[in-house]
């Protein structure tokens, strides 16, 4: 077929269909996402490999997945449908979106280092003004590349605590946040304030989250090497949300925000004592790519990330 009679077949509403189901990954969750019937999603994904030559979604174990093609045609989609979106959207950030009406699927990926309760208050707060939305919570780990899920519009948001976020994305500053020393109640520095030194604590052993990406180091340690230290770890994790129990039954010193350390006094035998070495505040932040910059659902999404996690820091203070 010529390229220009290619051309003159396709629609926007084809576009769209052809991004909602490489995101979701499923014909079914993809027509519960337009509102329509899945054998009319069947029909236009057939229209769709026709055109591009390319079987676009395919099994793989017990679901489906994307094709390389369909991954590499990802980005011009969004680019298509960011571009309709300034064109017919409007330009208030509420237009165009209708939180009350919508029923779409929003991905966030997320650390759990700010606050435990911030990822459940996100849910509460969307599902809430937002009821028919579906929300995927994925983890922030070392292999869970951020970065290129989101340049493929497979990820909406990214929230997590970076010295230096990456260039290429927008931000959003969320929090600071003190950095302070989470340990057991009988641990030596909660007794002998006095003594918790710096070589004290360097010496102490420490309990630390796995990296975000493989060989890489943490906030702190960055901060540390950077000024020729380095501490004792002797337990690094992904479950951090674990690491407090861990810290109240042992003499491991878990390095991290106030914000995140005083959920867990007065629940747990812990105690927060100050941390012996110069940090910089640690700031929390939300990424996200310039393809959703300008969606009236995404930029909706954003504003709830911002107040949850200012909510929550404002009530900390309290």
């Amino acid at each position: 077929m010529a390229r220009g009679a290619a051309f003159d077949k396709i629609e926007l509403s084809l576009v769209r269909v052809f991004h909602t189901v490489i995101t979701e990954r499923s014909v079914s969750r993809a027509a519960l996402r337009l509102a329509t019937s899945q054998p009319a999603v069947s029909a236009q994904l057939k229209r769709l490999r026709a055109l591009t030559g390319d079987p676009l979604l395919v099994r793989s174990g017990t679901g489906m997945a994307p094709t390389t093609v369909a991954l590499s045609l990802l980005p011009a989609a969004a680019q298509i449908l960011q571009g309709a979106q300034a064109l017919f959207g409007g330009h208030s950030p509420a237009q165009g979106f209708a939180p009350e009406h919508a029923e779409q699927t929003f991905r966030i990926a997320a650390s759990d280092y700010l606050d435990p309760l911030f990822l459940p208050e996100l849910v509460s707060r969307v599902k809430t003004q937002a009821p028919n939305v579906h929300l995927d919570l994925l983890p922030l780990t070392r292999d869970f590349d951020y970065r290129g899920h989101l340049a493929r519009g497979e990820v909406d948001v990214v929230i997590g605590n970076w010295l230096q976020p990456p260039a290429e994305l927008h931000l959003g500053r969320l929090i600071s946040d003190e950095i302070v020393c989470l340990v057991a109640q009988d641990h030596p520095a909660v007794r002998s304030p006095r003594s918790w030194t710096l070589e004290r604590y360097l010496a102490s052993e420490h309990i630390a989250p796995t990296p975000l990406h493989a060989g890489g180091r943490g906030v702190v340690e960055e901060h540390l090497q950077a000024a020729g230290l380095e501490r004792n770890i002797a337990v690094r994790t992904p479950h951090f949300g674990l690491a407090p129990a861990m810290v109240a039954r042992t003499h491991l010193v878990l390095t991290t925000g106030r914000q995140f350390c005083a959920r867990y006094v007065g629940i747990l035998p812990v105690r927060i004592v100050r941390c012996p070495v110069d940090f910089p505040p640690l700031t929390y932040y939300q990424l996200w790519h310039d393809l959703t910059h300008a969606s009236a659902a995404i930029r909706w999404l954003r504003e709830q990330v911002r107040d949850v996690a200012r909510g929550l820091s404002e009530g900390g203070r309290a």
